[in-house]
């Protein structure tokens, strides 16, 4: 059930999503030359993000307001079927989610082709699926609202990710930080060229339905700044006047997307490693709170989680005086809890597991615990996983035991993004000159 495929970005703006280069030579996503743009001489500030990339997409914060229009801006979002549904996708997605669904249009799908990147099990995945599909459901997502339905059941997802690979130049998809240390793990013997073009599907899959706004996870945010300049490149090579000779309406092909950043959430760390994030990849499941663990197995995980060599809660400084030649340490303690020190990333990720899962705020939580120690902690973080999550495990069991329900919501979901993804993939195939069906 695994990994979210989008969430965390830079640069707040509400300005409109747009990429702007100068006239001088600059560099995107993946290190290459960024031409394909013409914008005005302001761009946007720049931060550099990893090797070569740097992020110059607007983004904007997922508490902003629907536009006054009557039509609603466009937010498509998934999750792979592969591992379990852990608290960090949870936290970090599928609950940001519930809120985006009041106040865009909505389409949040199982991204199986994904999935297939690297070995999986094929006796597994079908269910795994099945599963991911009513977690969603359980947790909150209402279908009136909000389209659910599996990658795969779109075929336009693969045409179209065909179609942009000819037009991706593979160095930007060698430079992808991802495939570096998946393929450097694995071995090239080991690894399939889906990896090396996983960017090019994801791209398909924000384009295809002209999202306005992604919510891009930590991990994919160099993937996301491909897809714009992919997007930028295909509207260059194949919009405006040449589309339009061709018969089409002219202008851009594709809507560039901005990043999408949730207020809180966006990153749960490990429980055994508070500098590693949570993740479903992860050889222990110590290190993960699986959204359909049963109450002893998260009591027993919260447990034995790490935490640190600070006896509670509250922050210790440590001050060295030598008098007589003697050390004497003094310790002082300050009223306030550790959220967001560096120096303690187990103490500031449990805090705010509680925190978010419990509803309060930091200042209710630093209140409500800063007198704690670490084993009162665990006991009241134990109680507050268990109410939260029960009833998403009851929903859970009721949709996944009525198949008939939840293959009816995967094909309406199928059928109302295909009606959005065909006419894309339409205007696709007419700018590139192919003879239309």
């Amino acid at each position: 059930m695994g990994r979210s495929v989008f969430s965390h970005f830079l640069n707040l703006s509400t300005s409109s999503p747009r990429l702007a280069y100068s006239s001088s030579p600059s560099y995107g996503a993946a290190g290459f030359r960024s031409k394909y743009w013409k914008g005005p001489a302001s761009t946007p500030r720049r931060e550099v993000l990893g090797e070569g990339f740097r992020c110059v997409c607007s983004v904007s914060l997922a508490v902003e307001e629907a536009s006054s229009s009557s039509v609603r801006k466009r937010i498509v979002s998934g999750v792979q079927p592969t591992g379990s549904i852990h608290l960090g996708n949870y936290l970090g997605a599928i609950k940001n989610w519930i809120s985006l669904q009041n106040t865009y249009d909505t389409l949040f799908f199982i991204v199986d082709l994904h999935a297939i990147t690297l070995p999986y099990d094929v006796q597994k995945l079908s269910k795994a699926t099945r599963d991911t599909a009513a977690i969603y459901l359980a947790c909150g997502i209402d279908t009136s609202k909000a389209s659910v339905f599996v990658q795969s059941h779109v075929r336009a997802h693969a045409e179209l990710m065909w179609l942009l690979s000819s037009a991706t130049p593979v160095g930007w998809l060698s430079r992808m930080i991802q495939f570096k240390e998946k393929s450097r793990k694995a071995g090239d013997e080991n690894v399939g060229v889906a990896l090396l073009t996983y960017p090019v599907l994801m791209a398909s899959d924000i384009l295809l339905y002209q999202s306005d706004f992604v919510p891009v996870g930590e991990d994919q945010k160099q993937h996301l700044e491909l897809t714009c300049e992919l997007a930028e490149r295909v509207n260059y090579l194949y919009g405006g006047r040449k589309w339009k000779k061709l018969g089409g309406r002219g202008a851009a092909i594709f809507k560039v997307p901005e990043p999408l950043i949730p207020p809180t959430g966006a990153r749960v760390m490990s429980l055994i490693d508070g500098h590693s994030k949570m993740s479903k990849s992860a050889p222990s499941d110590q290190s993960r709170i699986n959204l359909l663990d049963p109450k002893d197995v998260i009591a027993n995980k919260i447990k034995r989680c790490k935490t640190d060599s600070f006896p509670g809660l509250r922050p210790i400084f440590y001050y060295n005086l030598e008098a007589s030649a003697l050390l004497v340490i003094f310790y002082i303690v300050i009223l306030l809890l550790e959220f967001d020190n560096p120096e303690r990333p187990e103490c500031n990720n449990l805090l705010s597991i509680y925190q978010l899962v419990s509803g309060r705020t930091k200042e209710e939580v630093q209140h409500e615990c800063q007198d704690m120690n670490w084993g009162t902690f665990k006991s009241l973080l134990t109680d507050a996983l268990v109410d939260h999550l029960h009833p998403i495990q009851v929903r859970y069991e009721e949709i996944i035991s009525d198949s008939a329900y939840l293959d009816l919501i995967l094909a309406e979901g199928a059928a109302k993004a295909s009606d959005i993804a065909d006419a894309t993939l339409s205007n696709v195939y007419q700018a590139m000159g192919f003879l239309r069906r």
